[in-house]
């Protein structure tokens, strides 16, 4: 299976790459059981990570693409480092003001804003699957935090997951999306931040599982 592993940023995929290479080149797939595998750090963010698949998925056909990255948990039964896979993420600030009420594209029949896992996997079935939110912002305010809840109520927020979803529908290529959780959605308080756990069960759970993919 031809694979491509999509990743915001190096920090995030690091103990991945250093496991399977000594020397990471982008450009290039890594040879992983039967798969090949191809990392492709897209930048934070939704532009960037639209950006860059739409190069990626216009040069090769992949018969799958993963999405992983950390994530923040609008829920405290959510553990932090605990690992999810997203089936429903919505792009939840694309729309228009009416005074204090939110009308979204989809709902202005401008275009949609809710995309799809287009594929299961049984190695994700012991995941828990939630809806995610897609922001430009990161939430850090009680208010916002309330108002988001109150509108879509999501499970966690990432800054690429939707752009992500989006361009594999365009390219019909299957696409699932797996997150660990670095964080609550709070206040903001890096203090009660876990990037390094996050990372830790992201790459363990990748390095265990990518192979029977």
């Amino acid at each position: 299976m031809k694979i491509l592993l999509v990743v915001a940023t190096y920090q995030e995929i690091e103990p991945f790459i250093k496991h399977h290479t000594s020397k990471f080149n982008p450009d290039s797939f890594t040879k992983i059981e039967q798969h090949e595998v191809k990392i492709l750090i897209t930048g934070v963010g939704m532009v960037a990570t639209a950006f860059a698949l739409g190069i990626a998925l216009s040069k090769d056909k992949f018969d799958l693409a993963l999405n992983v990255g950390v994530a923040g948990g609008f829920y405290r039964n959510l553990k932090i480092g605990q690992l999810v896979e997203v089936r429903e993420d919505i792009l939840s600030e694309l729309g228009a003001q009416d005074d204090e009420e939110f009308i979204s594209l989809d709902q202005m029949e401008l275009g949609e804003v809710e995309f799809n896992a287009t594929t299961s996997l049984a190695v994700t079935e012991d995941l828990r699957k939630v809806t995610a939110i897609t922001v430009n912002t990161i939430h850090g305010n009680a208010d916002s935090i309330e108002d988001i809840r109150e509108l879509l109520n999501p499970t966690i927020e990432t800054m690429e997951g939707a752009a992500f979803f989006y361009a594999c529908e365009e390219i019909e290529t299957p696409a699932i999306q797996i997150r660990a959780i670095s964080n609550y959605v709070e206040k903001r308080n890096r203090e009660n931040w876990n990037i390094p756990l996050a990372v830790k069960n992201l790459n363990n759970w990748l390095i265990e599982n990518i192979k029977n993919l």
